[in-house]
């Protein structure tokens, strides 16, 4: 399914990976493709919507419901 989220914070490179990398530890087959501009996080994924969420938010940014 994809799953789109609004992240705030993410200001550079370092913070992509790091919002990529804490989804590809959910779920290692996901497809994530981020637009920081847009503060948005298009993820590809079979793993449910809040578990993605809290793994974002656990590396320290706010996602939008």
């Amino acid at each position: 399914m994809n799953e789109v989220f609004t992240v705030q914070g993410m200001t550079c490179g370092h913070c992509e990976k790091a919002v990529t990398t804490a989804i590809k530890l959910v779920d290692p087959q996901a497809q994530v493709t981020i637009d920081r501009v847009q503060n948005r996080v298009e993820v590809t994924t079979t793993q449910p919507r809040e578990s993605l969420a809290d793994a974002i938010r656990e590396e320290g940014y706010q996602v939008a419901a």
